[in-house]
Protein backbone atom coordinates (compact mmCIF):
# COMPACT_ATOMS: atom_id res chain seq x y z
CA UNK A 1 0.00 0.00 0.00
CA UNK A 2 1.09 3.35 -0.50
CA UNK A 3 1.28 6.08 1.73
CA UNK A 4 0.18 8.88 0.94
CA UNK A 5 1.17 12.75 2.12
CA UNK A 6 -0.34 16.07 2.73
CA UNK A 7 0.71 18.59 0.29
CA UNK A 8 2.89 20.74 1.82
CA UNK A 9 2.44 24.63 1.41
CA UNK A 10 5.86 26.43 0.06
CA UNK A 11 7.54 27.25 3.21
CA UNK A 12 7.16 24.21 4.59
CA UNK A 13 8.50 22.17 1.50
CA UNK A 14 11.39 25.03 2.10
CA UNK A 15 12.10 23.44 5.36
CA UNK A 16 12.63 20.11 4.31
CA UNK A 17 14.63 20.94 1.21
CA UNK A 18 16.30 22.38 3.50
CA UNK A 19 16.54 18.75 5.49
CA UNK A 20 16.69 16.67 2.57
CA UNK A 21 19.79 18.51 1.20
CA UNK A 22 21.86 19.10 4.40
CA UNK A 23 22.78 16.18 6.69
CA UNK A 24 20.69 15.44 9.59
CA UNK A 25 19.58 15.63 11.83
CA UNK A 26 19.89 19.33 11.90
CA UNK A 27 19.15 22.15 14.99
CA UNK A 28 16.70 25.06 14.10
CA UNK A 29 19.55 27.37 13.69
CA UNK A 30 21.43 25.21 11.00
CA UNK A 31 17.75 25.07 8.99
CA UNK A 32 17.39 28.98 10.00
CA UNK A 33 21.55 29.63 7.83
CA UNK A 34 20.26 28.11 5.20
CA UNK A 35 16.81 29.00 4.52
CA UNK A 36 17.86 32.85 5.34
CA UNK A 37 20.16 32.85 2.16
CA UNK A 38 17.18 32.47 0.20
CA UNK A 39 14.76 34.57 2.33
CA UNK A 40 14.62 36.60 5.72
CA UNK A 41 12.62 34.13 8.52
CA UNK A 42 12.74 35.17 11.59
CA UNK A 43 13.61 31.85 14.01
CA UNK A 44 10.29 31.82 15.84
CA UNK A 45 8.43 31.76 12.13
CA UNK A 46 10.85 28.88 11.33
CA UNK A 47 10.14 26.81 14.94
CA UNK A 48 6.41 27.20 14.16
CA UNK A 49 6.88 25.42 10.60
CA UNK A 50 9.11 22.84 11.96
CA UNK A 51 6.27 21.61 15.22
CA UNK A 52 3.56 21.84 11.99
CA UNK A 53 5.93 19.30 10.17
CA UNK A 54 6.47 17.32 13.35
CA UNK A 55 2.28 16.73 13.95
CA UNK A 56 2.31 16.13 10.40
CA UNK A 57 5.11 12.97 10.84
CA UNK A 58 7.13 14.80 8.01
CA UNK A 59 9.75 15.27 10.71
CA UNK A 60 11.20 13.54 13.54
CA UNK A 61 12.15 15.45 16.91
CA UNK A 62 14.56 14.26 19.67
CA UNK A 63 16.26 16.56 22.42
CA UNK A 64 19.76 16.67 22.92
CA UNK A 65 21.01 18.87 26.23
CA UNK A 66 18.89 22.28 25.08
CA UNK A 67 18.83 21.65 21.16
CA UNK A 68 15.85 19.95 19.10
CA UNK A 69 17.27 18.02 16.71
CA UNK A 70 14.89 17.32 13.63
CA UNK A 71 15.31 14.61 11.25
CA UNK A 72 13.16 14.33 7.91
CA UNK A 73 10.62 11.14 8.43
CA UNK A 74 9.84 11.38 4.46
CA UNK A 75 12.29 10.93 1.88
CA UNK A 76 12.63 13.47 -1.00
CA UNK A 77 11.94 10.78 -3.64
CA UNK A 78 8.50 9.28 -1.87
CA UNK A 79 7.48 13.29 -1.56
CA UNK A 80 8.03 13.83 -5.28
CA UNK A 81 6.62 10.20 -6.73
CA UNK A 82 3.89 11.45 -4.59
CA UNK A 83 3.37 14.81 -5.76
CA UNK A 84 4.28 14.15 -9.44
CA UNK A 85 0.98 11.42 -9.50
CA UNK A 86 -1.38 13.71 -8.00
CA UNK A 87 -0.42 16.56 -10.58
CA UNK A 88 -0.48 14.03 -12.94
CA UNK A 89 -3.97 12.83 -12.05
CA UNK A 90 -5.25 16.20 -11.15
CA UNK A 91 -4.76 18.28 -14.04
CA UNK A 92 -3.80 15.90 -16.49
CA UNK A 93 -6.41 13.40 -16.67
CA UNK A 94 -3.29 10.86 -15.78
CA UNK A 95 -2.26 11.38 -19.43
CA UNK A 96 1.33 11.59 -19.81
CA UNK A 97 1.19 12.57 -23.27
CA UNK A 98 -0.80 15.68 -22.26
CA UNK A 99 1.60 16.25 -19.26
CA UNK A 100 4.56 16.68 -21.44
CA UNK A 101 2.97 18.36 -24.19
CA UNK A 102 2.29 21.28 -22.09
CA UNK A 103 5.60 21.44 -21.16
CA UNK A 104 6.77 22.02 -24.07
CA UNK A 105 3.62 23.71 -25.55
CA UNK A 106 5.51 26.60 -28.26
CA UNK A 107 8.97 25.75 -27.48
CA UNK A 108 11.32 23.64 -29.62
CA UNK A 109 12.42 19.97 -27.90
CA UNK A 110 15.85 19.76 -29.01
CA UNK A 111 16.37 16.12 -30.83
CA UNK A 112 18.46 15.36 -27.57
CA UNK A 113 15.61 15.65 -24.91
CA UNK A 114 13.64 13.61 -27.45
CA UNK A 115 16.21 10.92 -27.29
CA UNK A 116 16.10 10.83 -23.71
CA UNK A 117 12.36 10.95 -23.85
CA UNK A 118 12.37 7.85 -25.86
CA UNK A 119 15.21 5.99 -24.28
CA UNK A 120 13.17 6.41 -21.27
CA UNK A 121 9.78 5.42 -22.63
CA UNK A 122 11.67 2.33 -23.81
CA UNK A 123 13.33 1.36 -20.09
CA UNK A 124 10.27 1.84 -19.01
CA UNK A 125 8.48 -0.96 -22.03
CA UNK A 126 11.33 -2.95 -21.02
CA UNK A 127 10.51 -3.35 -17.15
CA UNK A 128 6.96 -4.19 -18.03
CA UNK A 129 7.73 -7.28 -20.18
Amino acid sequence: MKKTYQRLPESELDIMLVLWNGTPPMTRPEIEKVINTKKNLAPTTILSLLTRLEAKNFVEVTKQGKMNLYTPLVSQTDYQAHESRSVLEKLYGNSLKKFVTSLYQGKKISSEEIQDLSDFLKELDDREE
